[in-house]
């Protein structure tokens, strides 16, 4: 499985976020930037991440985005399943009216076990964690 861009690059957004938490609104420039992310691409996936509360936003000359919680209270598995459309890896697993097949289907139960299995260990890992691992402002992450 692939996660897409758009949870990869979020997790992103919100681990850059973290390490400068406390420190004030950031502007998104700021963080496309350091990041190398397209700052309309920035802008597409932090509108979720608004809606659901993660992220604050303030207007004005000083004005940028901070995080609504500590990192230590995201996590990731929270980041990605939101930027996902949720913590399943089929639609059936979510919805049994997803799928005419549901009654006879054997290979349901592996999507969803593995699904549960990613999910459950993501949420075990906090945005604090991964700055306690020695991720620093400026050091590269993964795409």
């Amino acid at each position: 499985m692939k996660l897409s861009t758009r949870s990869r690059y979020g997790t992103r957004l919100i681990l850059d976020m973290a390490q400068n938490y406390g420190k004030g609104p950031i502007q998104l420039g700021e963080i496309a930037r350091r990041q190398s992310i397209s700052l309309k691409y920035l802008e597409q996936i932090i509108r979720p991440l608004k809606r659901a509360a993660y992220i604050q936003s303030f207007r004005g000359s000083k004005g940028g985005h901070v995080l609504a919680r500590p990192p230590e209270k995201i996590t990731v598995g929270e980041i990605v399943a939101l930027l996902e459309g949720g913590a399943f890896f089929t639609g059936c697993s979510k919805n049994s009216d997803h799928c005419k097949r549901i009654a006879e289907c054997v290979t349901r139960f592996v999507w969803m076990e593995a699904s549960h299995a990613m999910y459950a260990r993501l949420n075990q890992i906090t945005f604090g964690d991964l700055l306690n691992k020695g991720v620093s402002p400026g050091k590269e992450v993964c795409d």
